[in-house]
């Protein structure tokens, strides 16, 4: 037998432990490179992170601005409520999470169980509101409407309640002063979203987990200078959460105040006219549809018509802002929101587009004489207009002969109108222009005008409103050419017919396209807020300037005050001698023309008012009212949707608001004593250095009053006889809807 040597090792032992020793050398030599890489080239952001793991903030929230009205009365304030809050992370330290304590909190606030047990769950992407979308490390708040003895139930037996607090802490508040509203002017707030967070993070504003933020009117808009900046108190944590250490502490700063140009009392005064003047629609048989009519929606805008600055500006139907102070409920939500609502959170001021029916001629008179059209021209108003077949009526067949631009104004002669457009469109070219560019002086001035854009008011979410013009009407036919060559008829019914047409030429400007037109019907589509720019200028000598809602901002400490100065929009495309002669007219429209049934006994020698009328038809619906009117001071804009003529459902309800300006009484004399605001606001209010402001006090109700005022007079109705009695064909002139045009290539609007 052959013995082996014990040291003696074989070939394939050696191979295998060369094998491990380079195994092993490599796992240590890639846990010293992930060493290196984690300690070395990646320590300081580990580091960093690491130590925001281990730090948390309490956030102290500033201070919210108050939003002011012209005289320092507050619009939006915060009042001092007792706040339930729980904190989670002592929740979380109890055996069962704290659910007996919340529970235990319900039965205490009058809540359910599951709804507080809600309020304190966090958000996530899988879990619906209501929850907390804050810091888990914030006190959570459970309701904003504690009693008095609530709280002392909660404080006094403390040891029930681990990590329940009653504290009182600001809340939003939206005052309402003197009955006013305002909802849709000033917005509301929400908690702020994690995109939001995000995309302000690297900004000069950046946002807390708790903050409440604008989602509309000027609490959006102004939302920066309003929030003020958050305290925030950072705590050294362990792993558990335990609170080990203070880390820094930064103190709020309270948000500053914004002064509006906003009349707390003409705002009332506003809101409440519309709102009599719709439900006093509703009360009027149409003959039309057969029915009476639906007065739906309406806005109102009080312009300062030589700045541009809002004095009132009223939407309905309306709602009451608070509903979202706190969180709003599923119900209120669905109430706003829901297909029966008729959508109140829209403010028709700035996003209610209709055709602007008669009021638009004002654009339509400066084309004309850009075009070259003599002011004092006699053009032929004749009962109606035919081209090719069809005819385009003027209202109730009328008929004045020739007559002046000016009186073609006053009282609002489609068929002036229907000839200069259709010169101009023959002019042109006709349905195919001449090569070049064709004058378009409809459609130029219009967007001259301002029309077709926004106007810049400083409220979120404006709409443009509509110019259709050549370049309109061809993007318009792109996107809906193959709908309407697959539903159109040329033999079907009225809409088939029109959907057959537009297939074929939708593209082109055609005549009765641009017939229609020119008397604010078709495609054409304002807003209220648009009509008052350009009023406003025709009164202030043709300046149009940048609507604007805020007046100034001013610290809470009442030291620094930063005012907002109007902005000019531009210049009319007119000159001072047609403004002084559509001046006359418009004058004409409210002593003897389609206005003076409305206006009888006003005093026009002491304060000259200026007006409008416009009746628009809707395709399907009932006509809208137009009412645009101006004095020296200020420019009152009135739409109602669904409501007949424009003096018949808007009349009363603007000579209200002018009586409630100037202290007009039903008998015509003026009570300098009653007026509300016989000229704009100039000054601002005063913000003491403890933050608190000086305003007036605010008795009654404005509108209540003028209601009072008007019955004490007999001469403030409907059958009242004006001043200068007109024949009556132009009294009654605007009393009734205009009927439908047979022939009219109109598109529905």
């Amino acid at each position: 037998m052959t013995n082996i040597p014990e040291t003696g090792r074989t070939p394939r032992v050696q191979i295998r432990l060369v094998v491990i020793q380079i195994l092993v050398l490599s796992l240590l030599g890639t846990l010293g490179g992930r060493l290196w890489y984690l300690q070395i080239r990646e320590g300081a952001s580990y580091q960093k992170e690491a130590s925001g793991n281990h730090v948390q903030q309490v956030v102290d929230p500033a201070v919210r601005g108050d939003i002011l009205d012209a005289r320092g009365v507050p619009l939006a304030d915060n009042e001092t409520r007792l706040v339930v809050s729980a904190s989670r992370t002592d929740l979380l330290k109890q055996k069962d999470d704290g659910k007996a304590v919340l529970t235990k909190l319900a039965g205490v606030l009058g809540m359910k169980p599951q709804d507080v047990m809600q309020k304190v769950r966090l958000c996530d992407s899988k879990t619906p509101q209501p929850c907390w979308n804050g810091s888990p490390y914030q006190p959570i708040p459970i309701t904003d409407e504690a009693t008095a003895r609530q709280a002392l139930q909660i404080r006094e037996r403390s040891e029930d309640f681990p990590g329940i607090t009653a504290e009182p802490e600001a809340v939003r508040r939206y005052a309402g002063p003197g009955k006013s509203n305002s909802a849709q002017v000033l917005g509301y707030l929400s908690p702020v979203t994690d995109a939001e967070i995000q995309k302000a993070k690297d900004t000069d504003s950046p946002y807390l987990r708790s903050d409440m933020v604008g989602r509309s009117g000027i609490e959006r808009t102004y939302d920066k200078v309003l929030r003020g900046k958050a305290g925030v108190t950072r705590y050294e944590v362990d792993n558990l959460g335990r609170v080990i250490g203070k880390a820094k502490s930064d103190a709020a700063e309270a948000g500053s105040n914004l002064v509006t140009s906003i009349d707390s009392r003409v705002q009332r005064v506003a809101e409440y006219e519309l709102d009599k003047a719709m439900k006093v629609a509703r009360q009027q048989f149409d003959k039309i549809t057969g029915e009476n009519y639906k007065a739906d929606s309406g806005a109102v805008v009080v312009m300062e018509a030589k700045t541009g600055r809002i004095v009132a500006m009223a939407s309905a139907p309306t709602y009451d802002p608070n509903v979202w102070v706190g969180g709003i409920s599923a119900k209120d939500y669905k109430a706003l929101t829901g297909k029966n609502s008729d959508y109140p959170l829209l403010n028709r001021a700035i996003q209610g587009q209709a055709a602007p029916g008669s009021t638009f001629k004002v654009v339509s008179t400066a084309a004309a004489v850009q075009a070259g059209y003599v002011w004092d021209g006699g053009y032929p108003c004749t009962s109606s207009y035919s081209v090719g077949g069809q005819v385009f009526k003027n209202f109730e067949g009328e008929s004045f002969g020739p007559i002046s631009l000016g009186r073609a104004l006053e009282v609002s002669c489609d068929t002036v109108f229907y000839g200069l457009a259709d010169r101009e469109w023959k002019r042109d070219g006709g349905i195919n222009p001449k090569k070049g560019q064709p004058k378009d002086w409809f459609f130029k001035t219009a967007h001259q005008f301002g029309l077709g854009k926004e106007t810049g008011i400083d409220l979120p979410n404006e709409v443009t409103g509509r110019v259709p013009d050549r370049q309109w009407k061809l993007d318009y036919w792109k996107a809906n050419k193959d709908a309407w060559c697959k539903s159109g008829k040329k033999d079907g019914t009225y809409v088939e017919k029109i959907a057959y047409e537009n297939c074929l030429e939708g593209n082109k400007m055609r005549e009765g396209d641009e017939i229609n037109y020119s008397i604010g019907q078709g495609d054409t589509l304002v807003t209220p807020i648009q009509e008052a720019v350009i009023y406003g200028a025709v009164a202030n000598g043709g300046t149009m300037y940048q609507p604007t809602i805020g007046k100034a901002i001013i610290s809470a400490d009442g030291r620094t005050v930063t005012p907002i100065k109007p902005k000019k929009n531009g210049k009319l495309p007119v000159s001072q001698a047609t403004l002084k002669g559509m001046n006359d007219a418009f004058a004409g429209v409210i002593t003897r023309g389609t206005a003076a049934w409305k206006f009888g006994g006003w005093p026009q020698d002491k304060i000259a008012l200026h007006g409008k009328t416009g009746t628009a038809e809707v395709y399907g619906k009932q006509t809208t009212s137009w009412l645009a009117t101006y004095s020296k001071d200020y420019t009152v804009i009135m739409t109602i949707a669904q409501a007949g003529t424009g003096s018949g459902a808007s009349g009363e309800a603007v000579r209200n608001i002018y009586s409630a300006l100037y202290g007009v009484n039903g008998d015509g004399s003026v009570d300098n004593k009653r007026a509300l605001l016989p000229e704009p606001q100039k000054g601002l209010p005063k913000v003491r250095t403890d933050g608190t402001i000086v305003n007036p006090k605010v008795k009654g109700d404005p509108a209540k009053d003028v209601e009072a005022a008007q019955k004490d007079n007999t001469t403030n109705g409907d059958d009242q006889q004006p001043a200068t009695t007109p024949s009556p064909t132009t009294r009654n002139r605007d009393t009734r809807r205009r009927p439908r045009r047979r022939g009219s290539r109109r598109m529905p609007s």
